[in-house]
């Protein structure tokens, strides 16, 4: 009985599933094999005209302006450089997983701003006509029909509207505004910091991305405050200057170059994105969000 009593249990124990064996994924180029074979011609400089220093305690920050995307903003923003307007204010709000915003935060007494605009028509979109180097992914997108780069920046666009924008990936830099659409001009800038808040995209206006420099706010103390904002005066990050690159003299320019967006190697970067080889990889999905594909920079010495 004792015996028949063991061996019914036994049965109505769960049996551990054998796990079948995983097929090895053959070795692929990666990302870094690819950047690293890239040729000359596969690279752009950025342009001085549209690139801004701003200088920080802890060093320097590259923005590249996207003109075609927001032009009457972009042309705003190289006024401010221009006219120091940065000089001396501060990063301001540095709030976890999202952006850290710099500008003049003070609401009664705020920094002049010179001959530049005090107010922009909002620049959420554009004419699709506006981006002519446009290269599109293949993978599915849950904010966009379409998606892809453009000239070293993340874009989306929606072929029945006509309009094409940038999407809020990590590094990208856009405009603060309050509700009213109309109400920023450029003189209150963010950069993504954290996961891509894309529920932003068409929403705010997007007028570059950070290409060096991201180490250095997004290492910066969180603010206690709501939305991340710094609650003490002397918590703020003070800027140095905001300066175009053509405004810097040669010997104190940091140059780099940007691997083209519409280049085979760079399609081969995606494509290394999309499809992991292996030996460490032991499943390729096939598929590749648009912020999860690098865009390579280089320093040249």
């Amino acid at each position: 009985m004792k015996s028949c009593l063991t061996a019914a249990l036994m049965l109505a124990l769960p049996v551990a599933a054998v796990a079948a064996p995983v097929k090895e994924l053959p070795p692929k180029p990666s990302v870094g094999d690819i950047v690293k074979a890239a040729k000359p011609a596969e690279w752009r400089q950025l342009d001085p005209a549209n690139t801004l220093y701003m200088e920080l305690p802890a060093g320097r920050v590259i923005i590249e302006l996207a003109p075609a995307f927001a032009p009457n903003h972009a042309a705003n923003i190289r006024t401010m450089a221009k006219e120091g307007y940065w000089d001396g204010l501060w990063v301001y709000r540095v709030q976890d997983n999202f952006v850290a915003q710099w500008g003049d935060p003070r609401e009664n007494k705020p920094k002049a701003l010179g001959t530049a605009k005090a107010k922009l028509e909002q620049e959420f979109t554009v004419p699709m006509k506006n981006d002519t180097q446009f290269t599109r992914l293949m993978d599915k997108d849950g904010y966009a029909a379409e998606v892809g780069h453009s000239n070293g920046f993340p874009a989306a666009r929606d072929p029945k509207s006509g309009q094409t924008w940038l999407a809020h990936c990590y590094g990208m830099v856009g405009v603060a505004r309050g509700n009213e659409s109309d109400s920023g001009n450029g003189g209150t800038l963010y950069a993504v910091i954290g996961n891509s808040p894309r529920q932003l995209d068409r929403n705010i206006t997007v007028v570059g991305r950070i290409v060096s420099g991201m180490p250095l706010l997004s290492v910066l103390p969180r603010g206690p405050a709501p939305m991340g904002m710094y609650d003490k005066e002397e918590q703020n990050v003070q800027i140095k200057s905001v300066k175009l690159m053509a405004d810097v003299p040669e010997a104190e320019r940091t140059k780099f170059e940007i691997l083209r967006t519409d280049s085979a190697s760079f399609k081969a970067v995606a494509e290394a994105q999309r499809n992991r080889g292996g030996p460490w990889t032991k499943h390729a999905f096939g598929h590749v969000d648009l912020c999860n594909v690098p865009i390579p920079v280089r320093e040249v010495k």
